[in-house]
């Protein structure tokens, strides 16, 4: 048997196709080892959003390369997607896969393998029709596959959800927008939608294993369904007189027996139209848990980095949510030292998420990334004005955070259990309320996977509440 160790990096989409590629290799017979061990292939799921995932990735890279210097080092997706043949002069690097040959993987390893001498143990190996249809070229001791046209979505369904709680969906894939700090229109192409009916068969399947919560996720999610052609068209249920959007995406999964919970993944705010979230509200299994990607509080910052939308219109959003569902869970993403931000700036953005009051705030540092607009543009902030405006902003977020999560004490919620954990010398069932709080319950019995009404109490940890059971 030939062992694999698998390593991702970068979002929950690389995450949801690490899950895919691990489940075909398993199906073809490898065995999977932790990554740390000495294996015969050694798969990195690599990430380029900024310069410092491109480095991460290098440096697993070498390190699967120093586990075993004999073994195969495969350097899957964004990093050699964008990088191309100027990654592979990287030693290291023995087989690179760009993104729209993820699903090959299997067949692309065995044809290398095959291409070596290797003798694989998995039974009716397609190395010779996998080697035929897929262009190589060759550089020095490595091999790049033809990245490929990225003309249509690239099915790669998951039948089982790693962790039989929660299971992350794709549905989308590729990005339109060309934000001036971003280099994913580059590594992932052009928006492709998945089929709806395609989605929902997948779905059916997570629910039938045993899971209770999807999260339906994508490159740039909210615009799933605005690159469907005439043919897919024709595919969707008769009941639809329109190509369908997320939104209706939304209510088809909502209508699927066994769902309980449904999430999604980072918005953009022009889809929180009037019509659309009164649509979301009337789906009972939707969580009032919204990630509405933010960047900057400042008009001008957002200009800069080509958002297209304005911080008023952002906040507008805001209270729509706020009209709709009680007391909605709103995070963000918030991006400081942009190109060109003055202390002025930075604070009309700390002002702005005072007011929106957030629930989470994923904080980033700009990182320049080479290949985009931001990179070139004058006004770049230094690491330290970065570091420092960075810190205010986590002081800001833990102290909303914690207002958030304080309005729960006394009150009843239910929680999806997920896991067990030792907090404070004592164990507890963990897992999360509908609007994602962490609560945790000291009880001796495991609660995996199971729904619990309980009335939290008060905080264990600054980011996990403590409960009661109720009965």
């Amino acid at each position: 048997m030939i062992n694999v160790a698998l390593h991702n990096l970068g979002c929950k989409v690389n995450s949801y196709e690490m899950d895919v590629m691990q489940q075909k290799l398993e199906e073809k017979g490898y065995g999977i080892v932790p990554f740390d061990c000495v294996a015969d292939v050694y798969i990195i799921n690599t990430c380029t959003v900024t310069n410092i995932a491109d480095r991460k990735s290098r440096q697993m890279l070498h390190r699967a390369k120093a586990l075993n210097p004999q073994a195969v080092v495969v350097a899957v997706g964004c990093y050699v997607q964008v990088g191309g043949e100027e990654a592979l002069k990287d030693g290291c690097i023995d087989l690179a896969i760009g993104n729209n040959r993820k699903k090959d993987l299997v067949e692309i390893l065995e044809a290398y393998l095959a291409q070596r001498g290797v003798r694989t143990s998995a039974p009716g190996t397609s190395a010779p029709a996998a080697e035929s249809s897929l262009e190589r070229k060759t550089l020095g001791h490595a091999s790049i596959l033809e990245i490929g046209a990225d003309c249509e979505y690239e099915e790669m369904p998951l039948r089982q959800a790693p962790g039989h709680t929660r299971a992350y969906i794709k549905v989308q894939d590729g990005c339109n927008q060309f934000c001036s700090y971003c280099i994913i229109p580059y590594a992932r192409g052009r928006v492709r939608s998945r089929r709806l009916d395609d989605v929902l068969e997948e779905v059916r399947g997570i629910v039938a294993a045993g899971c209770q919560e999807v999260v339906l996720t994508g490159i740039h999610l909210s615009s799933y369904g605005i690159d469907l052609d005439d043919e897919t068209w024709e595919r969707i249920p008769a009941s639809y007189n329109h190509r369908p959007k997320l939104i209706d995406l939304v209510e088809a999964v909502d209508a699927v027996e066994g769902v309980r919970r449904i999430r999604l993944g980072s918005l953009e705010p022009r889809i929180i139209t009037p019509e659309n979230v009164k649509r979301l509200s009337a789906a009972k299994k939707l969580c009032p848990h919204f990630h509405l990607s933010l960047q900057s509080g400042c008009d001008e910052t957002l200009k800069r980095m080509n958002r297209r939308y304005t911080s008023g219109e952002y906040y507008q959003c805001v209270e729509l949510l706020r009209e709709a569902f009680d007391h909605p869970a709103i995070t963000t993403d918030v991006i400081v030292g942009f190109p060109g931000e003055t202390e002025e700036e930075f604070k009309e953005t700390c002002a702005f998420l005072k007011k929106v009051r957030f629930y989470e705030m994923h904080i980033f540092k700009y990182s320049l990334r080479k290949g985009t607009r931001a990179a070139s543009m004058p006004g770049q902030v230094p690491d330290p004005v970065k570091a420092a405006r960075s810190n205010l902003l986590f002081t800001l977020e833990k102290e909303q955070s914690r207002a958030f999560r304080g309005k729960y004490i006394g009150k009843e919620a239910e929680v999806l259990f997920e896991e067990e954990k030792v907090l404070d010398g004592r164990r507890f069932q963990v897992g999360h309320t509908r609007d994602y709080v962490a609560v945790a319950l000291n009880v001796g019995e495991n609660l995996s996977n199971c729904r619990k009404m309980v009335k939290i109490v008060g905080f264990l940890t600054d980011e996990i509440m403590i409960s009661q059971s109720l009965n």
